[in-house]
């Protein structure tokens, strides 16, 4: 059961539990995602995948492809004519060309009257290769004398999934880096530093060291990457869009781009998600795009599960060392850390950003961070819910626990004395102070839960996990908050009714919460406002759904959309009421003259004449967002596990996640991303990893290899929901979709370490690699 830590108030909508508005029609299976729309004359599309890690494309014969019976076409990089095919872009260059980087990277794409037949005339195509070496190893690909994974221009650089560089998130690299000899294959590197290292460990009564690795992780949403592309001959558009995306303007704009077409000319439909996480702000677009607008026919490409671990864009692998210095006190007084992300062929795995998450979370007046983002012969990763936070916070919390038993100190009171707070000094010339943050209001929940206070009682575990040994462990996250533009209409229609029109992506019920934002701003019942999605050509504008910053940005938008159309109401009311403005208020779906019985009209009439040959004008409201500073989130967690010291299985018994969400719009979608984002924190913590050999074969290319959390690995999670309300966001509410899984690994791994002594340093956390850990 939730529990929940709030401010009282008398809100209408904000804070009261609601039913998704999508829920009925993806309970009943009604809703059509972008990959079940039928047009005539359909194609489907089916890539043709390397089979090697790197190697020279010698020639690509298409012709038995071709001379299967309902196979249309084939087109490689020559013959697929895209703007910037050139360019060291995986998005708008997707088809290998001259050299393959990766075992899985495309070289080919077939179109054919069926799914069966486009694989037929995919697995037809003959390409003959010339193996080059390879670099799988980012330890090794770091090294000066390392092959070169893959010729790249200079001007490559390394971008955060969704927008923006390094530079947003971190200090500027400094002047000894320059000295440093790297690897062609770094393609970031960035140096944070603050005081003076060295004089802190001297200082330190304390110093542990340790080192992480963590493995490329895949986002495993329900619905693969998936796209329908129309061409179009009337109406002024070249071709109508159906992605399954987290940002339609910037799958137009890559559209654009790619084809060399203005982008009015380009319509992207909004469509449900099945799912994204990170994993779809562009990647297929541009080469659906691109077939489509070839072949003048309506084109579909869905990812099959396999072509997803090959060929999506999955979370990074890296290798952390953590160095920390401490007082006897308790007092943290060094932070150094080396910081290693694999990249695979692209750019893109945020070095600076990795920097920021791991210094952003206690106070430490000497810290040293060096990142270094190094490419591989690997697919090229992208976003996963939070990026590079739960590798950073693994690496993190896990020394802070042993940092903790090195001083015999509580783990709980350490964090609580050294963690960062609201309106401390921050660093930043740009924010001074720290605005409002509820980390320390989350350790105080947890220690307030029953199982923080059972880890003081004997640790029995249940009878039929006789033998194993149980341990309870505490890690706490951060995320520095997302932000963005965005633009809100609000609509009355003539039924009363009030439509909320946004750009949006509907992601785990983010409508639901924006219909109860405008449904408290108007006064008006949640039952009343509907959620609307426009296409590209007409909707207001907004970023891509993702970082969570949907509600926090949005949200301010259609707040202010939806005031602009009460008081744009209560005008046409005075007038037909003849009563002064102040004296009117809304009752349910009604405007009424206050404290006079039976004087009002229902919202249905004040439309009506609205839009009646009259001087009032239909009811339109508008609203929208600068760019607001972010609102930093945090999460504490614990964990109660069992191990079997025999086996080194491990079973998660409780689980407790304190986080704080500003305020909840719509409390049991919030505590729906915290049951998903520890569920997928368990997945990093015991489960997942990409694994490849010493020549880049995958070796876990589909679910039958790639391990899942099932159900029964799920224990009871119980969230608790932390109100410390955010100054810009709607109502005061933060993000909440990134800070629950922050903290998982960091918390199985220090509960482990509590049950048997032992801290796992990579994860996932295997019963192999933690018997033999057990055993050395």
């Amino acid at each position: 059961m939730a529990q929940t830590i709030d401010h009282e108030t008398n809100r209408v909508a904000v804070g009261k539990p609601t039913r998704r508005m999508d829920a009925e029609e993806k309970l009943t299976g009604r809703a059509r995602f972008s990959g079940d729309l039928a047009f005539p004359g359909l194609l489907h599309a089916r890539l043709v995948l390397s089979p090697y890690a790197h190697a020279r494309i010698v020639s690509i014969d298409t012709t038995a492809a071709l001379a299967i019976p309902g196979v249309v076409a084939v087109y490689t990089a020559d013959t697929l004519k895209m703007a910037k095919a050139h360019e060291s872009s995986r998005s708008q260059a997707p088809l290998a060309r001259d050299e393959v980087f990766w075992c899985g990277h495309p070289v080919a794409v077939v179109l054919a009257e069926s799914e069966a037949l486009a694989q037929d005339g995919a697995d037809a195509v003959d390409v003959d290769y010339d193996p080059l070496p390879v670099v799988i190893d980012p330890l090794a690909a770091l090294q000066p004398d390392s092959p070169v994974t893959r010729p790249r221009s200079k001007d490559e650089t390394s971008e955060i999934a969704g927008g923006g560089t390094h530079a947003d998130v971190g200090n500027t690299q400094a002047e000894e880096e320059e000295q440093e000899e790297l690897s062609q294959n770094v393609s970031d590197n960035v140096h944070m530093h603050i005081g003076d290292i060295e004089a802190g460990l001297r200082e330190a009564d304390v110093v542990v060291e340790r080192t992480y690795r963590t493995h490329s992780v895949h986002q495993s949403y329900m619905e693969p990457q998936s796209i329908t592309v129309v061409p179009e001959q009337t109406s002024g558009h070249k071709m109508r869009v159906y992605a399954s995306t987290q940002g339609l303007y910037n799958a137009r704009t890559d559209i654009s781009n790619a084809l060399n077409l203005p982008e009015r000319q380009i319509l992207v439909e909004p469509m449900p998600i099945g799912g994204a996480f990170g994993g779809k702000f562009g990647l297929v677009e541009p080469l659906a795009a691109a077939v489509a607008y070839a072949i003048r026919k309506p084109v579909r490409l869905v990812y099959t599960r396999q072509d997803e671990m090959l060929a999506g864009n999955p979370a990074p692998q890296s290798v952390i060392t953590v160095k920390l210095g401490a007082n006897r006190d308790g007092t943290l007084v060094a932070l150094q850390a080396r910081i290693i992300l694999d990249s695979g062929a692209f750019p893109g795995a945020a070095a600076g950003l990795a920097g920021h998450l791991i210094s952003s979370v206690y106070r430490c007046p000497n810290t040293d961070i060096r990142c270094y983002e190094v490419l591989t012969n690997k697919v090229s990763v992208g976003a996963y819910r939070a990026p590079d936070a739960p590798q950073t916070a693994f690496a993190l919390e896990s020394t802070v626990a042993d940092l903790c038993q090195e001083m015999q100190i509580d783990p709980l009171e350490f964090r609580r004395q050294n963690g960062l707070r609201g309106g401390e000094p921050s660093g930043n010339p740009r924010r001074p102070t720290l605005p409002p943050l509820g980390l320390i209001e989350c350790l105080d929940a947890i220690e307030q839960h029953p199982l923080w206070k059972e880890r003081q009682g004997p640790k029995e575990p249940p009878a039929e996990l006789a033998g194993w040994k149980i341990g309870f462990g505490l890690a706490v996250g951060g995320w520095p908050g997302g932000n963005d533009v965005a633009a809100a209409a609000c609509r009355l229609e003539s039924d009363g009714t009030v439509s909320v029109v946004v750009g949006t992506v509907d992601l785990t019920g983010s409508d639901t919460s924006l219909a109860l934002i405008a449904a408290e701003a108007m006064g008006v019942p949640s039952s009343q406002v509907n959620v609307a999605h426009d296409a590209t050509d007409t909707m207001p504008y907004s970023g891509a759904t993702g970082g969570s910053k949907t509600i926090y940005s949005m949200g301010p938008a259609v707040m202010a959309a939806a005031r602009d159309a009460r008081q744009q109401i209560l005008q046409i009311a005075s007038d037909m009421l003849e009563a002064a403005v102040d004296d009117l208020e809304f009752k349910n779906d009604s405007v009424a003259v206050k404290g006079v019985p039976g004087k009002s009209l229902s919202l249905q009439k004040i439309a009506q004449a609205s839009t009646s040959f009259s001087r009032r004008g239909p009811v339109y409201g508008q609203g929208r967002t600068p760019v607001p500073e972010g609102s930093p989130m945090y999460a504490a967690h614990l964990a109660r596990v069992a191990v079997d010291p025999d086996t080194g299985e491990v079973r998660v018994l409780d689980y407790v996640a304190a986080q704080d969400v500003g305020q909840a719009i719509n409390p049991p979608a919030v505590e729906g991303q915290i049951h998903g984002g520890v569920t997928q924190g368990l997945g990093w913590a015991l489960f997942e990893g990409l694994e490849h050999d010493e020549n880049g074969q995958l070796l876990t290319a589909t679910f039958m290899d790639y391990a899942l959390p099932h159900s029964f690995d799920v224990p009871n999670i119980t969230p608790i929901l932390v109100e410390v309300p955010s100054g810009p966001g709607p109502y005061g509410a933060k993000g909440v979709g990134e800070p629950p899984v922050i903290p998982v690994a960091g918390a199985i791994a220090n509960a482990i370490y509590d049950a048997v002594g032992v801290l796992p340093t990579e994860i996932p956390i295997t019963p192999e690699r933690l018997f033999n850990a057990l055993h050395q």
